[in-house]
């Protein structure tokens, strides 16, 4: 890692460094849901409002979104334990 720093400061540095990183892949995730929830829903000129269906389809676009996500996290963790107790 850095070198000249002492374990606690490598451990910090480390630390802040995977929580930015974390911090990255939650704003691409929202970057990526706002432009396709968007580009599915919005197909009109915008106003100051959505019409009541464009409301209804960006709700339920970003509900399926989440949805998704948490299922594929679950999936991906669940292969992890597999492959960890395959292993033991």
């Amino acid at each position: 890692m850095a070198e000249g720093f002492d374990e606690a400061t490598q451990k910090e540095l480390a630390t802040f460094m995977d929580n930015e990183r974390a911090r990255a892949r939650v704003n691409q995730s929202i970057h990526t849901l706002t432009s396709m929830c968007w580009d599915k829903c919005v197909t009109g000129t915008p106003s100051t409002s959505f019409s009541r269906s464009e409301e209804s389809c960006l709700a339920n676009c970003v509900d399926r979104f989440l949805d998704t996500s948490l299922f594929l996290v679950k999936r991906i963790e669940q292969s992890r334990q597999e492959m960890t107790g395959s292993q033991l």
